[in-house]
């Protein structure tokens, strides 16, 4: 073993939900890392703006929209990923969506389009991306779980639950694939300051109530998300398989705070 295995030099990444937040957090840092990486999502407008990013930091990209509520473009992805690239070694899926409503009133609707996108979405393509990953007996696969996987947050019950199923999910996955050579592992971010939370965190009861809980008394940077991805990515991390790996600044170990 040798520390200079915490280099991804040679891979290729797709990262789903990859244009936006912790997604593109992670594809800039796999891309600094030495992969080729290709950001992915809904908007072609975002993708191109993702890959660019990519390519300016001088590694290849492509760009390619996809949805993981649509299986045919999630195999249009890789279909492409191959054609390009020969192969894809690592795959991140960081698409997600929530809303904040009291169960008591939640819409079977947007219950289903949550589970649908935060659960199914990413057993989807875990399925088509594994697949490929199976054939070639190598590859490491990256789900997003939740502090949500680990304690309830209020008045997001789908959101949580998906994320619960995620951590479950992820372990299934990996003891079915591990002895092929595909490893599959989750990292659980903790309160990470994003444009569309800003508000929240800042003006906001629960936002006051998430710093609290957080000892290092600060929110997250989602840059700070890149090394837990490299490292799990890595062949570094040849032997870690089925883990969750949480990054919140001891969100998880907060108990009595003063």
């Amino acid at each position: 073993m040798s520390y200079s295995q915490l280099t991804l030099d040679g891979k290729v990444a797709v990262i789903l939900g990859g244009t936006s937040g912790i997604g593109l957090a992670i594809a800039r840092g796999m891309a600094d890392a030495g992969a080729d990486v290709v950001p992915s999502s809904r908007r072609l407008e975002q993708t191109e703006l993702a890959a660019r990013e990519i390519e300016e930091r001088g590694r290849r990209s492509l760009r390619i929209p996809s949805d993981v509520s649509d299986r045919g473009s999630l195999q249009n992805l890789l279909n492409e990923c191959v054609r390009s690239f020969g192969k894809v070694d690592i795959l991140v899926n960081s698409a997600g969506r929530t809303k904040r409503a009291p169960t008591l009133d939640f819409s079977e609707e947007d219950w289903d389009n949550i589970i649908d996108t935060n659960l199914t979405g990413t057993l989807r393509a875990a399925q088509i991306f594994g697949r490929h990953m199976l054939e070639r007996e190598y590859g490491s696969i990256i789900n997003i779980a939740s502090l949500s996987t680990f304690v309830a947050l209020y008045e997001v019950a789908a959101y949580c639950a998906s994320k619960a199923a995620v951590a479950s999910l992820t372990k299934s996955l990996a003891i079915e694939w591990g002895q092929s050579g595909v490893r599959v592992n989750a990292i659980a971010p903790g309160v990470f300051r994003t444009p569309l939370n800003e508000k929240l965190l800042d003006e906001t009861e629960r936002g006051k109530e998430f710093l609290m809980r957080t000892p290092m008394r600060r929110f997250g940077k989602v840059e700070e998300l890149a090394g837990a991805a490299i490292f799990l990515a890595s062949d570094a991390a040849s032997f870690v398989n089925g883990e969750v790996l949480t990054v919140d600044g001891g969100f998880l170990a907060s108990g009595v705070n003063q």
